[in-house]
């Protein structure tokens, strides 16, 4: 009897062989486009028909994208407002005032910031408040519903916080003006960072006490972006300590390298993640799957993902999916290495056909 999308992917993650590759994906996405299409009811992606979903299409479960905490403010003044797609967000602090605005793409179904919290080291101080002022509670109610719900057909995963830098760079200030704030401001940016460690510390703490059994650290890397200098001077500590805590625990960590591979995937592989998730391929990505081994070297780090979300759409052609689906699971069924993924997420005009295609293979040629 085969063995269930949970058995599998918890034999590889304990260095065990099942009997064919893991296959697991993340629909966020394209859930997001359907409900926004009124093809989906709202609440659907919390529901238990999302699960239901994940079981018709054969696709093991294990992206629910959620922090088992709640952040709130003591003393500063929080507000956020709408302007037509825009969503705007104040922070009011002793120090000055904090402005973000992110913009919905209704094309595309996602939004992206137009304006940063941070535009330079003038703002470090209202942040380091900002970032001393949060208090984080635990919320579990989620997880303590969803975990009962994913049953055999997956695993259940949490985010801890991002590392404040990749916060910095990914959300709060974006990588140029992080750059420009090093320069200007050192000693204040290092002990910004300082500051917003204990919050994310605190926050960190909550997540892999919850009801979760995989923790991941929402990185959303890309080598392009940060390079070995940035992560070792401003990462690795946080990771290392936080995968450390993780396993202690008694679970299984991970982090989200989507991006670029080849200028950080090596440095990631030796920080103590179980696996590295969302790994992004050539041709989209800049480093083959069969490359993945050696270029990492020795090292005990399961590589999660394969196939790029644009593998979906019908920008590529059949034959050239079905080439790359095979010729991965190739590589993949040499050893129980790598767990078999959606790189990053299926799009929005994702072809659910597709979906089906990858698991008919993986019954087919996945068997080590």
């Amino acid at each position: 009897m085969p063995l269930s999308p949970r058995e599998r992917a918890l034999a590889v993650l304990r260095h065990q062989r099942p009997d064919c590759v893991p296959w697991f994906g993340d629909l966020d996405y394209l859930a997001t486009a359907q409900i926004g299409r009124g093809q989906r009811p709202e609440g659907f992606k919390q529901s238990a028909a999302y699960l239901d979903w994940h079981r018709e299409l054969r696709l093991g479960f294990y992206l629910q994208g959620y922090f088992p905490f709640r952040t709130t403010f003591d003393k500063c003044r929080v507000t956020e407002t709408r302007e037509g797609f825009s969503r705007i967000r104040r922070i009011e602090t002793p120090h000055g005032t904090l402005q973000d605005r992110w913009t919905w793409l209704p094309e595309s179904f996602t939004e992206g910031p137009v304006e940063h919290l941070l535009k330079s080291a003038a703002d470090l101080p209202a942040y380091q408040f900002m970032q001393a002022d949060m208090r984080h509670e635990a919320d579990y109610s989620f997880g303590e519903t969803r975990g009962p719900q994913i049953g055999d057909f997956g695993l259940h995963l949490a985010y801890l916080p991002k590392s404040p830098f990749m916060q910095i760079i990914a959300l709060d200030a974006g990588i140029i003006a992080t750059v420009d704030m090093i320069e200007d401001a050192p000693e204040l940016f290092a002990e910004t960072l300082e500051v917003a460690r204990r919050s994310h510390d605190a926050a960190a703490a909550l997540a892999v006490a919850s009801p979760a059994e995989l923790l991941m650290i929402p990185e959303n890397l890309s080598s392009e972006s940060v390079g070995p200098a940035l992560f070792e001077r401003f990462m690795r500590p946080y990771q290392e300590t936080w995968t450390k805590r993780i396993r202690a625990a008694g679970k299984f960590s991970c982090m989200h390298l989507d991006g670029t591979l080849r200028g950080l995937i090596r440095q990631e592989c030796t920080v103590g993640f179980d696996f590295v998730e969302s790994m992004t391929p050539a041709p989209v990505g800049d480093l083959a799957v069969e490359d993945w081994k050696s270029f990492c070297g020795k090292t005990p780090t399961i590589f999660w993902g394969g196939i790029p979300g644009a593998y979906f759409s019908p920008t590529v052609s059949d034959a050239e999916f079905e080439r790359h689906v095979r010729a991965t699971l190739a590589v993949m069924r040499t050893e129980p290495r790598y767990v078999l993924g959606v790189a990053d997420q299926v799009p929005p005009d994702g072809l659910e056909s597709r979906l089906r295609r990858v698991a008919e293979l993986v019954e087919e040629c996945g068997a080590y």
